[in-house]
């Protein structure tokens, strides 16, 4: 249908994660119609956040620089620990007022990709859990089945350090109706259930 350079862009697009073909032909098209500055302005963000973001040498966290400032900040707790999946979760864990330290393992285990407990940063986890100054980890992977299955594995292979490992509780959010709740959801809402 599209040609050209319009048909390279609306491609380009939809690589992007949560972007359709029908949302890339919208932003396509807003792009074409906006200043060209807004477009420039686009191209130089994304290729600067490219050039000056990387990971942080302790815990792999999106960084400006060789350090998170997570890291740096001397009133975080560095008792408490939360193992994420990857840098975009500790986001959320902020807003919701943490405020131990982090550890981005990068991905979860998924035999069905190929990825095993060696393709994550589980060794530098490890590495930060010897050094004696952790006293909880905190196992914040989703839900899901590899995220449950990194999460066992790893509680597996920290608690002989002498460490507290606990996981998220997982349940019915704040305004579900029951009706609408599936038995797993369920299940665990029962599980972690507290008194009042």
């Amino acid at each position: 249908m599209f040609e050209g350079p319009l048909a390279e862009l609306i491609e380009a697009l939809q690589r992007l994660p949560g972007v359709g073909p029908k949302s890339a032909q919208r932003i396509a098209f807003y792009l074409l119609k906006s200043p060209p500055s807004a477009a420039e302005g686009l191209a130089e963000a994304i290729l600067n956040a490219r050039r000056r973001m990387g990971f942080c040498r302790v815990c792999f966290n999106l960084a400006e620089g060789e350090v998170c400032r997570i890291c740096q900040d001397p009133r975080r707790d560095p008792r408490t620990l939360c193992v994420v999946e990857e840098p975009k979760d500790t986001l959320v864990l902020e807003k919701a007022g943490f405020k131990g330290r982090y550890h981005v393992l990068g991905g979860v285990i998924s035999p069905m990709d190929g990825i095993g407990p060696e393709d994550l940063r589980i060794k530098e986890l490890l590495a930060r859990v010897e050094g004696g100054e952790v006293e909880e980890v905190i196992l914040a992977t989703n839900p899901n089945l590899e995220g449950e299955a990194t999460a066992l594995y790893l509680a597996r292979v920290i608690r002989p350090l002498g460490v507290k490992v606990t996981r998220l509780a997982s349940g019915l959010p704040v305004g579900a109706d029951l009706e609408y709740a599936d038995e797993l959801t369920l299940g665990r809402a029962l599980e972690g259930r507290r008194e009042l």
